[in-house]
């Protein structure tokens, strides 16, 4: 017997190619050809429906348009987080450069962790709201 085959992670937002692009931006991956922003002046009509963002070994992230998404309350239960994307980096120091890089992108930051010695971590949330984190792995 076979199984599904995990496709795409799907994030809702409010600005699909906002939202692609800080992902674009802050995990180096490509747009899906024919997904690409449109040239300056032209219509981007894919930019308000879907995007998908491929990565290293066919790693998918798609957007879709969601007008009325509720962001993350989170750490405050008010709206839970309902998902998170987990990111890793190899030490310390490279945890400490992409803070920088992921709140200059747009990113806030939720939750630090980064002086555990058994796990260093930082959690945020992307423009749309939605958690990620980026922890170091041994």
């Amino acid at each position: 017997m076979g199984f599904p085959r995990l496709r795409s992670i799907v994030l809702d937002t409010p600005d699909a190619r906002g939202l692609a692009e800080f992902y674009r931006r802050l995990l180096g991956m490509t747009y899906r050809p024919g997904d690409e922003p449109p040239a300056p002046g032209e219509d981007d009509e894919k930019g308000r429906d879907w995007l998908v963002l491929v990565g290293d070994g066919g790693v998918r992230l798609a957007f879709q348009q969601e007008p009325d998404l509720k962001p993350t309350t989170w750490p405050d239960q008010a709206v839970p987080q309902q998902m998170h994307l987990d990111t890793s980096v190899p030490s310390v120091e490279e945890l400490n450069r992409q803070h920088e890089r992921a709140l200059s992108l747009g990113a806030t930051l939720r939750f630090d962790r980064s002086d555990d010695p058994e796990e260093p971590l930082r959690v945020y949330a992307d423009p749309a709201g939605h958690m990620f984190c980026v922890f170091v792995a041994s």
